[in-house]
């Protein structure tokens, strides 16, 4: 037999000289949620290991893990309730959690990358990415005025990339015209081009209270998640209108998206291990069904299919696993 493809699987050391796709630490962006208040850690019930954080008790755990390795961070806000109104207004406020929340990581870790979440959803009262009409139908032109709005606080309170989730048509244009014109021409925008109208998200909505209501429905501005032209399609405005990265969510059912965009455009593409992705994957884990080595699969499949950088929740423990 003049092929044997075990030649070089043979030993660790083999195996490893010809591994074709690798993990680093510098691949993981650590999704975090922050709450108001003082000495608050809040478990997730949803997401088993998650917690929300007050700020006194984010900043070490950013800390902590800028130190092992991990260089990027995406905050996102779970808003007191008496906060929300039906336009997200809160979302606009310099001195909202999430602003106050990157202005204190930055005076502690100068260094790091903070991610910021561009939406309404977390501050809405109706639990959408935009302002509604009365038919529940969220609004795309006054939708991006917020937006921009949004975007320029967090870039001034020291969001490295601004990140609009939210789907609307033309929010990157905008966005990217009003940073350069204050004077934020090198804070980046990761745009959300490909976000499917997931049922993969629920976990994460518990998380940040924003839990849709009855009216209205996220499918009229999130994708369908049986189309892949449309991605396509979608990635190529965001980036003739500005975007320096695309993001594709959620991750795992997703690969074919995933490898596909990259090939096609060549951008720096991210992938989200979303909530759902993180909780069943942690639920084995936990009750000795699967090896807590699955996560480094799960994250490796990513790398394989063209991610650049990954977003997840299990960026402790990549930590760990890593440094074994």
């Amino acid at each position: 037999m003049l092929t044997r493809l075990r030649r070089l699987r043979k030993s660790p050391s083999m195996r490893a000289l010809f591994q074709e796709s690798t993990l680093s630490l510098s691949d993981i962006i650590y999704p975090i949620f922050v709450i108001e208040g003082i000495g608050r850690t809040v478990p997730i019930g949803a997401m088993p290991g998650q917690n929300l954080y007050s700020i006194d008790r984010l900043i070490p755990l950013v800390a902590s893990l800028y130190g092992a390795g991990i260089k990027g961070f995406a905050i996102f806000p779970c808003i007191e309730p008496s906060l929300k109104d039906l336009i997200g207004s809160q979302a606009c406020n310099a001195d909202n959690v999430l602003n106050k929340a990157v202005r204190a990581i930055k005076s502690r870790v100068k260094e790091c990358v903070i991610f910021a979440d561009v939406a309404l959803d977390p501050y809405t009262t109706h639990g959408h990415d935009g302002i509604v009409d009365d038919t529940g139908y969220v609004l795309n032109d006054e939708t991006c005025e917020a937006l921009v709005q949004q975007a320029v606080v967090q870039a001034e309170s020291g969001a490295d990339v601004i990140c609009p989730s939210d789907m609307m048509d033309g929010r990157v244009k905008r966005i990217r015209h009003v940073l350069e014109s204050r004077g934020h021409k090198n804070t980046a925008i990761m745009a959300y081009a490909v976000k499917y109208a997931s049922y993969f998200y629920t976990p994460f909505r518990q998380a940040v209270g924003s839990v849709q209501q009855d009216k209205g429905d996220k499918k009229t501005y999130q994708m369908n998640f049986a189309n892949m032209r449309e991605a396509m399609r979608s990635v190529e405005v965001n980036l003739k209108e500005g975007a320096d990265m695309i993001m594709i969510k959620p991750g795992m059912l997703y690969l074919d998206v995933l490898a596909h965009v990259k090939r096609t455009f060549m951008a720096p593409t991210l992938i989200y291990q979303v909530s759902a992705e993180y909780s069943m994957l942690q639920a084995m884990i936990e009750n000795k069904t699967l090896d807590k080595r699955c996560i480094l699969e799960s994250l490796i499949a990513f790398k394989r299919a063209g991610a650049d950088a990954i977003f997840t929740y299990f960026s402790p423990e990549v930590v760990a696993l890593l440094s074994k």
